[in-house]
């Protein structure tokens, strides 16, 4: 289970450190690995609350070593986070909900695998956050201004999964994609859909040396490419060179 549980609301929270080092390979005491959803080091389901200046991380390692690792697991309503800093590997936040489905057993097996899919408001100003594979995923309304995301591993930065009736997923505005020295260049991708009418925007965001030309992936080959909602405007940066996938809207402006 997530080893911090934040379930008040109308509540602002300050200046506060949470580390945890759960993965999804560990075994739980119930003899099934941790998975992905019960690694949180923070789980947040209250509604309203603000967070400042607050750090958040999951140090358990890279994801090709211990599988996925969650720093923050946020299902609440309107939260927002400022000036706040999230580390981690794999899966560093994820921003519920969750699929209708899962794929495979166990997949969402955590605390919150059974709970109403609602949708979900989150904003996040001058924020930091550190991750590698799908990094940041989930299937909220997300909004990220003049924010770092910052690869540490070869990965994609957004995994979402956009209920098909929610008009707009994760959206990153003067936000600046950026790299460890050590991550190859042309190594990383904006997003992968992590079920189909996945959305993210871009909007006048700095894309470093990192990012592939293509810009954007897809879902494991399974073709959700015909279903994404993904758009970039005003990209600019060594990652911003490139030609994208016909299924991603872009314009120069």
């Amino acid at each position: 289970m997530p080893q911090t549980v934040i379930s008040e609301s109308n509540i602002t929270i300050e200046n506060q450190i949470y580390t945890g080092d759960l993965y999804a390979r560990k075994m739980h005491k119930d003899g099934r690995p941790y998975h992905t959803f019960r690694t949180a080091t923070v789980l947040v389901d209250g509604d309203h609350i603000t967070f400042r200046n607050c750090t958040f991380e999951n140090t358990a390692g890279r994801g090709e070593d211990v599988g996925q690792a969650i720093a923050l697991y946020i299902d609440g309503d309107d939260i927002r986070l400022e000036n706040c800093v999230l580390r981690g590997h794999q899966d560093t936040l994820f921003l519920a909900p969750l699929p209708p489905k899962e794929i495979e057993k166990d997949g969402f097996l955590g605390p919150r695998q059974f709970t109403a899919r609602t949708p979900r408001t989150v904003y996040f100003r001058n924020c930091y956050i550190e991750g590698g594979v799908d990094f940041i995923f989930g299937g909220a309304t997300a909004v990220f201004e003049d924010c770092e995301f910052r690869s540490n591993e070869v990965g994609y930065v957004f995994a979402p999964n956009t209920p098909q009736d929610v008009p707009q997923g994760m959206i990153a505005r003067n936000c600046v994609f950026t790299a460890n020295p050590d991550v190859p260049d042309a190594s990383c991708y904006i997003a992968r859909p992590w079920r189909e009418y996945a959305a993210v925007s871009l909007e006048h965001c700095y894309l470093g040396r990192h990012i592939h030309p293509d810009g954007w992936g897809d879902w494991n080959g399974r073709g959700a490419g015909g279903t994404t909602r993904f758009s970039e405007t005003g990209s600019y940066g060594p990652g911003a060179e490139g030609t994208r996938p016909g299924y991603v809207r872009s314009t120069g402006e």
